[in-house]
């Protein structure tokens, strides 16, 4: 039986500068009692890979707002202007990664490739600096793979053992998320007996999961 522990102790797990994944998309599926507890704690100089930024207030908004991040690799940052403000004057660093690519990226991390082949990108900014490579006569880019220190995710139920289920959109980066960070921490909105979810809808193993946060008393 693994034992949940509260958002602060969470918290004091992830130091500053740490490299950070979190699962969510435009704020759906993104564990936000574990990112207060982050913001509560004072987080500074973290690498946080995400899909976006959310919005301001929402999310990874409140990282942003809370100014806990330095760097941001996300696909897309167009609802959150504070983050657009913050990239423009330099204080944070933001690359922005083609959806697709960048769940592949992370993916890579996850299972252990060395990179991921893709067209897309060729010809624009996105390409600089990257090697290039053909293959049957085409041309692709070589993307690296992306690992975190610590992936934050958010799941619809755990069980005692960590097995997770998701619902929805909270799919979205969720569960690949879980397989690149070195050490995972779930935010469930339950947590339930071995036995009630079914092996078959398990979508992250809980021998992946190192820690989740208890449920709200």
């Amino acid at each position: 039986m693994r034992k949940a522990i509260k958002p602060d102790d969470a918290a004091a797990l992830v130091p500053d500068g740490a490299t950070v994944l979190i699962g969510g998309f435009m704020g759906v599926g993104t564990p936000e009692r574990m990112i207060d507890a982050l913001v509560a704690r004072g987080a500074r100089n973290l690498t946080v890979v995400a899909n976006d930024a959310a919005m301001p207030g929402k999310g990874i908004g409140k990282l942003v707002s809370a100014g806990a991040i330095s760097r941001a690799i996300m696909s897309h940052i167009g609802l959150n202007p504070e983050i657009q403000r913050k990239m423009i004057s330099g204080e944070i660093e933001v690359e922005l990664v083609p959806q697709g690519t960048l769940v592949e990226r992370i993916r890579a991390g996850g299972v252990g490739l060395g990179g991921v082949l893709t067209a897309t990108g060729l010809g624009t900014p996105v390409e600089d600096g990257k090697q290039v490579i053909e293959v049957d006569g085409k041309r692709y880019l070589v993307e690296k793979p992306i690992l975190g220190d610590f992936a934050l995710i958010a799941a619809q139920q755990a069980d005692y053992s960590g097995n997770l289920t998701y619902s929805l959109t909270a799919h979205n980066f969720n569960p690949i998320m879980a397989l690149a960070g070195r050490m995972v921490i779930v935010e469930p909105e339950l947590i339930v007996p071995v036995g009630v979810i079914p092996p078959d809808a398990v979508k992250t193993p809980g021998v992946i999961v190192d820690h989740m946060l208890a449920r709200v008393a």
